[in-house]
């Protein structure tokens, strides 16, 4: 089966109740100790997670009432370092979810950002010097990057900036791959002379007024479950077009909405239940 269709499955496969999967958006702290991403991207937990400061330097925090700007110390030093390259081209990155305190499910938004080494990068961006008002970081919208209906890019909306955002992600050694929507990937096929850095950029669906950036496994968490490397080559090929395709017929003929389950606690590894438990916890 593609796996592009996998993700219309995703929400039967792994629903549960959601009470199972509220418990972890319930603790407001991280548990104390070291920092341990346990378990796989969309079923584990981090213990010792760093908050990310809300603002910094060529960044902000959006949404920062979810509780969800948590990670390992790896994806914090990350976003530190993008904030201050994208700072450096006058520019401010608006950083949406990483993780919970303790990671685990959420109750509604995502299934993955369950480790610790997943964050959500918005393409719009703010100048340098503007940092948004509390209420604002809450309500504005992402905007969309893309004509789904008509399979191409927004051009009105799309900057150079945001294409340079992206390839620095992808050029980062600790990046394992970048999620953004096939239209998206397919015109970078189209306008980049050099596609090599376009290898790591994966097509899903949505993402096409972010783009999601995943960690690989830090040295110091031995029971972090890796994802299967990639296939090489840049990725532009005739199954990016089958994407295209389904994203476009999508958007044609929507079917009506039905809310995921949250995703399941039950596939945690054992020892989360003692990062979800632990009573201590670092602030």
């Amino acid at each position: 089966m593609p796996i592009r269709y996998l993700a219309l499955l995703l929400p039967l496969l792994l629903g549960s109740t959601p009470v199972l999967a509220n418990a972890w958006g319930t603790v407001a702290h991280p548990s104390s100790g070291p920092p341990q991403v346990i378990g796989a991207y969309a079923a584990g937990c981090i213990a010792g997670a760093v908050a990310l400061p809300l603002v910094g330097e060529g960044y902000q925090a959006m949404r920062p009432s979810r509780n969800r700007y948590y990670g390992h110390p790896t994806l914090i030093a990350f976003v530190e370092r993008m904030g201050r390259e994208t700072a450096a081209q006058g520019g401010r990155l608006l950083i949406g979810d990483l993780t919970q305190p303790r990671g685990g499910p959420m109750s509604s938004g995502h299934r993955s950002h369950q480790s610790g080494l997943d964050v959500d990068i918005w393409f719009l961006q703010k100048p340098r010097d503007q940092i948004l008002a509390r209420a604002d970081t809450e309500r504005i919208e992402m905007p969309s990057m893309v004509r789904a209906t008509e399979g191409v890019m927004h051009a009105s909306r799309w900057s150079p900036r945001y294409r340079d955002a992206l390839k620095r992600a992808a050029l980062a050694p600790e990046v394992d791959r970048i999620f953004v929507n096939a239209i998206i990937k397919q015109a970078l096929c189209q306008s980049e002379p050099d596609r090599a850095w376009l290898n790591k950029v994966r097509p899903w669906w949505g993402h096409d007024s972010h783009f999601h950036v995943r960690l690989v496994c830090p040295r110091d968490s031995a029971h972090c479950e890796p994802q299967a490397p990639i296939p090489a080559g840049d990725g532009c090929d005739a199954d990016l077009a089958n994407w295209v395709r389904d994203i476009r017929q999508a958007a044609l003929s929507p079917r009506p909405y039905r809310r995921p389950e949250p995703p399941s606690a039950d596939r945690l590894p054992t020892a989360c239940s003692a990062v979800l438990n632990d009573p201590t916890a670092r602030r």
